[in-house]
């Protein structure tokens, strides 16, 4: 039996297949996926939590993908491990690899391809209990193979898509990453509200001007120590400096406070619509609101999107509008 040459540069590509041919241990595939999501999560144990197995066996898995390639792929330590130049090859020839077999396995499938497995979506709290659990449902029940982990985070900005093995999240307000791909799904308006209590203490506001004396709650994700409002008919837009009274990252919180006539907020219209229809808030110089927050869907860039991802975009897309819509 003819050995495959082994150089300081590593082994080379083309030998992968033929190495892998004699693992003993695990399909190929499943040694190369194990692989790829140790070095994406960082660690084995993360990797292991992630793949829904023991830690043991990604070592096994990895030991037995190192042994059939004769080559040392991580150089590990009780708290660092890092890729060895051999493992760094493998690394990036081994997704290649599986995003080729993925995207074959998809073009055989066809059209009506059933996902299935686990979703990881990350949305935000008030946005994620509310409006998007009726286009989940949706989700679930076109497809019937498929799990979901709905994940709850106010500031999206800070996940690692990558090592937490996060498929997509549901981002409000602009996207500033360029890494990551952004699909616009819907606006969300915003509107100026406080308690009829609030108002009917003060002198009542005619111009955005007369909102500064007022006192404020903030919603710090979006703004913190001015608002920004525009004039829906003239477009005209002024900024009014404000020093809130509270300053929050929770839109309920936020509502609550407005309620309680504790000051003015700035919040998205469709959580203020019970308390508008109820009398408990009213609100603030209609003409004028808030420019409007987009909401994306947004996932890292890749080559290929398994199913699940595809089709959960699909049904996104289609109920986000109706769902953000105000009620009458």
């Amino acid at each position: 039996m003819k050995k495959a040459v082994i150089t300081s540069h590593g082994t080379s590509p083309s030998r992968v297949s033929d190495h892998l041919q004699s693992a003993g241990a695990g399909d190929r595939l499943a040694l190369m996926q194990t692989f790829v999501r140790i070095v994406e999560a960082g660690n084995l144990s993360a990797a292991a939590q992630q793949l829904g197995t023991t830690q043991p066996t990604v070592s096994r898995r990895l030991q037995t993908l190192e042994k059939s390639l004769g080559v040392r792929l991580l150089q590990r330590s009780t708290h660092t491990m890092r890729l060895t130049m051999d493992g760094e090859r493998c690394f990036a020839r081994a997704k290649e690899l599986l995003s080729s077999w993925d995207a074959f396995e998809s073009e055989l499938r066809g059209a009506g391809e059933q996902p299935e497995g686990v979703l990881r979506v990350v949305a935000p709290h008030a946005f994620g209990q509310e409006k998007l659990i009726a286009p989940l449902a949706s989700y679930l029940r076109r497809y019937p193979r498929m799990r979901v982990e709905w994940l709850l985070h106010d500031d999206s900005a800070i996940q690692d898509f990558i090592s937490s093995g996060i498929d997509c999240a549901i981002q409000v307000g602009e996207i500033t990453d360029s890494s990551l791909v952004a699909i616009r799904l819907a606006e969300v308006p915003r509107i100026v509200v406080a308690a009829p209590s609030l108002l009917s203490s003060t002198m009542p506001p005619h111009t955005p001007a007369d909102l500064a004396s007022l006192p404020w709650l903030a919603l710090r994700t979006y703004y913190r120590h001015e608002v920004r409002l525009r004039h829906l008919a003239s477009g005209e837009e002024q900024t009014i400096p404000i020093e809130p009274l509270i300053s929050t990252d929770s839109l309920y919180a936020l509502r609550s406070a407005a309620v309680m006539g504790l000051g003015v907020g700035v919040g998205s219209a469709w959580v203020m619509t019970e308390d508008l229809a109820a009398g408990r808030l009213q609100q603030v110089l209609p003409e004028w609101q808030a420019a409007p927050l987009p909401v994306s869907l947004v996932y890292p860039y890749s080559r290929f999107y398994p199913a699940r991802l595809r089709c959960f975009m699909e049904v996104m897309r289609a109920a986000l509008p109706q769902a953000i819509a105000p009620t009458t």
